[in-house]
């Protein structure tokens, strides 16, 4: 899953540099940047939400593994037979709740800036078409837009593969099907 989210992002930010590219009158192609602009912005909110409900996934399935080897009870979900001692079970899975609630407070922040910077841009854009906003205006909140993707972008690759790694280590441990998340 990890792997998809990271293809997603790359069109993802494919699409907004194509976009911008347009408007600077740096490529040409058939479309005007505006018809570009709106189903980019579209994928965005797309792509953004999916990797924003994977990074809260990963943080929930690591907290309910934890409240149950941590209370003891309803131990068969997560083995055949339970173990005597399960003091390893419950420390490594406390740092796997560390490492995933990490993962989604260093991500998120960046993807609601984003889509917000990116809302406003967008309704700036279609204000700068109708003469209520100066290009300015539009152009550096798109700038501020960037940025903030940019960033957010280089957070996203570098936590979905510390999810993925640790979803590894979860089911490996626990002996998950690959099919749980």
């Amino acid at each position: 899953m990890a792997y998809l989210l990271r293809s997603l992002i790359v069109l993802m930010m494919i699409s907004i540099c194509i976009t911008a590219l347009l408007a600077l009158k740096m490529i040409h192609l058939p479309f005007s940047h505006i018809q570009i602009a709106i189903p980019a912005f579209i994928y965005t909110i797309f792509a953004q939400a999916f990797v924003m409900f994977y990074f809260i996934g990963v943080s929930r399935l690591t907290n309910n593994v934890f409240s149950i080897v941590n209370s003891g009870s309803n131990l068969e979900e997560l083995f055949e037979k339970a173990p005597d001692d399960l003091m390893p079970y419950i420390e490594k899975t406390k740092k796997f709740v560390e490492e995933s609630d990490r993962c989604k407070r260093q991500t998120i922040p960046w993807t609601i800036l984003m889509l917000l910077l990116g809302m406003i841009a967008f309704l700036l854009g279609g204000a700068h078409d109708t003469g209520l906003v100066e290009k300015t205006t539009h152009s550096g909140v798109v700038l501020g837009f960037m940025i903030a993707m940019s960033i957010g972008f280089f957070r996203q690759w570098h936590y979905l593969g510390k999810s993925h790694i640790l979803l590894r280590k979860l089911k490996t441990l626990y002996v998950m099907n690959d099919a749980q998340m």
